[in-house]
């Protein structure tokens, strides 16, 4: 093995923390991976990792030799990718919110691997923030605003925000046509996934924000259920539209206060600070803006 691969071996498992992850995910045999980091050590004279049965971690050292391994293998990449006709290739790691994944990336992902046939896209679902390095993942795509200061993040989208409930939780309850008329009403709550609280309604009137907490009969975690919920007439919701598209052209829910609708929310595509952007993750970046812009023009307007 040279010296390149034998970087990338140990950069992956410093990443996985684990030699049995990285040799899955490079597809070698966990014996040479082990041989790899091995032979780097003694060619250097310096201990890399700190093995124990749980877990690999790497020493002061095996860290700042990690980082320069990284820079290194991005230089390389990013100048085989400078010659004309090079595309990217290689396996790239995305974990994705899952509803966004089904209505924005999925449909068009065809088109993406046709263009960079060398890419081999494995994409993962999840609305947490995951540990990108430790977890092997090269970026992730998340609905709301960036709450941590270890990644980079670019916005890809803005997604338009309703308020919404079913006809016959509207016959129930009435129609809310301001939202002073929410007295009385209740909502289905959802509880976040990073803080565990109980998110508010809001409304935009004449440009300043209001919210609003109604009382709460079931409350769920997950999109799926948020929406199915406000079809079986349990209360107000608010979601992006794209979500509730269909239902609201075949009349299962209908948008109310649409005059003082919720600040959109953004969609961003997040990767390490301590990384360069590799030539994989920006072209799937670029792509995926372009994807959000074509989406939205297309879909019928609000």
């Amino acid at each position: 093995m040279d010296r390149l691969d034998a970087m990338r071996v140990f950069s992956r498992v410093v990443e996985r923390r684990s030699f049995t992850l990285a040799s899955e995910d490079l597809g070698l045999p966990r014996s040479t991976v082990t041989d790899a980091v091995k032979q780097l050590e003694a060619r250097l004279g310096v201990r890399l990792l700190q093995r124990t049965t749980r877990r690999v971690s790497p020493t002061l050292d095996g860290e700042a030799y990690y980082q320069r391994c990284i820079t290194i293998l991005d230089d390389i990449e990013d100048a085989e990718g400078a010659f004309a006709g090079a595309k990217p290739k290689g396996l790239l790691r995305v974990d994705v919110h899952g509803t966004l994944a089904r209505h924005f990336v999925l449909p068009s992902l065809p088109a993406f691997l046709e263009t960079y046939p060398d890419i081999e896209l494995y994409m993962s679902e999840g609305d947490r923030l995951v540990d990108l390095v430790r977890e092997g993942i090269d970026c992730v795509l998340r609905v709301g605003e960036p709450r941590t200061s270890d990644m980079i993040g670019r916005r890809v989208a803005m997604l338009d925000e309703i308020t919404c409930a079913s006809p016959g939780y509207i016959a129930l309850f009435g129609l809310p046509r301001a939202i002073d008329d929410l007295a009385g009403h209740r909502m289905i709550g959802f509880r976040s996934s990073a803080t565990g609280n109980m998110l508010p309604l809001e409304f935009v009137e004449r440009g300043v924000v209001r919210t609003a907490t109604l009382p709460v009969t079931v409350a769920v975690n997950a999109a799926e259920s948020f929406v199915a919920a406000a079809r079986l007439g349990l209360g107000l919701i608010q979601v992006p539209r794209y979500h509730v598209e269909s239902d609201l052209q075949n009349g299962t829910l209908v948008e109310v206060l649409r005059h003082c609708r919720p600040t959109p929310t953004p969609v961003s595509l997040l990767y390490p600070r301590s990384r360069q952007l590799s030539p994989r993750v920006r072209v799937f970046i670029d792509w995926l803006v372009k994807v959000f812009a074509e989406k939205r023009s297309a879909d019928p307007t609000p």
